[in-house]
């Protein structure tokens, strides 16, 4: 009876999984302003998209650059893409940068600035405050900040990573081997994603993209046999494989640091809240997860039996086409 609440519990969470990956307007949009000489600056503008959907937000840029557009605006996998020329003869330290419309959605936009001396300022703009003086130097403040909320963002947003999570769930039953199974995948992915973001160890995006789809793959396939009552080294020692996995998926965390950047002056505090959003982002979804197979025991609904494989078929298929569509992107 307790196994079968729990995957209730579990499909109404995938239900909720298909409309979160579709919810791009929750996508972070992304601002880089990098400075090629004295006086101009070239301008990334990224704007986060459904489909052919894209929201009405456009860049307020500061009232003393003149700006012309570079490139007609780029289609990119869930984003439109504009390149801009930004000139003026003051500095751009000190002057209001904005999104306007940004007020009317739920987007946060990540603005990164890179100067020629090498100095960089990373802020966010968020819909209660679309504009900001651009400071002159990074503060300790802001970065915290900035990177503790693109860590709870990515985490949230990285479906796959979270369906990884949940396959842990459906195999580790009890809550002292769940919590020494998260432990050790938290550990792990710390590790990787402290050593590749200082530049110690590295591996290139793309194929740990396509492991990472094949380390679901296979926690799917091990929670077939725990349901067929099979055991294996998985079923007996979760937290040894969640550490061994969660050393790659470290290597997929910091690959989405590294695009966002770090910045020069506060790298240890941006790192460090950056992993911290990480885990609440992971601490808030397993809770979420947790409390609904909580509230499913207090119910008297009996689903057929064939329920209790639709999480693990849901997860493996997902996790199979992601693999495929990964590699082949390989040659695309």
């Amino acid at each position: 009876m307790e196994g079968s609440r729990l995957f209730k519990s579990i499909v109404f969470c995938l239900m909720l999984f298909s409309s979160v990956s579709h919810a791009h307007e929750i996508r972070p949009g992304f601002l880089q302003l990098e400075q090629v000489d004295d006086t101009n600056f070239k301008v990334f503008w990224k704007i986060p998209r459904l489909g052919d959907a894209v929201p009405k937000i456009y860049v307020d840029f500061p009232k003393t650059f003149k700006v012309s557009e570079l490139s007609k605006p780029n289609p990119i996998p869930g984003f439109l893409v504009y390149t801009y020329k930004m000139h003026s003869e003051k500095p751009l330290n000190g002057q209001v940068i904005g999104v306007l419309g940004l007020d009317k959605t739920l987007i946060d936009v990540l603005v990164n600035i890179n100067f020629l001396n090498g100095e960089k300022l990373t802020f966010m703009l968020q819909p209660d405050a679309p504009s900001k003086v651009i400071p002159e130097k990074e503060s300790l403040g802001q970065t915290i900040k900035t990177y503790l909320i693109l860590g709870v963002e990515h985490i949230l947003l990285g479906i796959d990573h979270l369906l990884f999570v949940l396959a842990l769930l459906l195999i580790t039953p009890g809550f002292k081997k769940l919590l020494k199974t998260i432990t050790a995948f938290t550990l792990a992915h710390s590790i990787t994603l402290s050593l590749s973001a200082l530049g110690f160890v590295g591996l290139p995006g793309p194929p740990v993209e396509a492991v990472i789809a094949l380390s679901i793959i296979f926690l799917a396939i091990e929670v077939m046999k725990f349901y067929k009552g099979e055991t294996s080294l998985t079923i007996k020692y979760p937290w040894i494989v969640a550490f061994s996995f969660g050393l790659l998926h470290g290597f997929g965390f910091a690959g989405a640091l590294t695009n966002i950047g770090l910045p020069q002056t506060t790298i240890p505090a941006a790192l460090l809240f950056f992993n911290i959003g990480v885990e609440l982002g992971q601490i808030l979804f397993i809770l979420a997860v947790l409390g609904f197979i909580g509230l499913m025991k207090k119910t008297k609904i009996n689903f057929p039996k064939w329920v209790k494989l639709l999480p693990v078929y849901a997860i493996g298929s997902l996790a199979t086409f992601w693999f495929i569509e990964r590699v082949v992107s390989f040659w695309v």
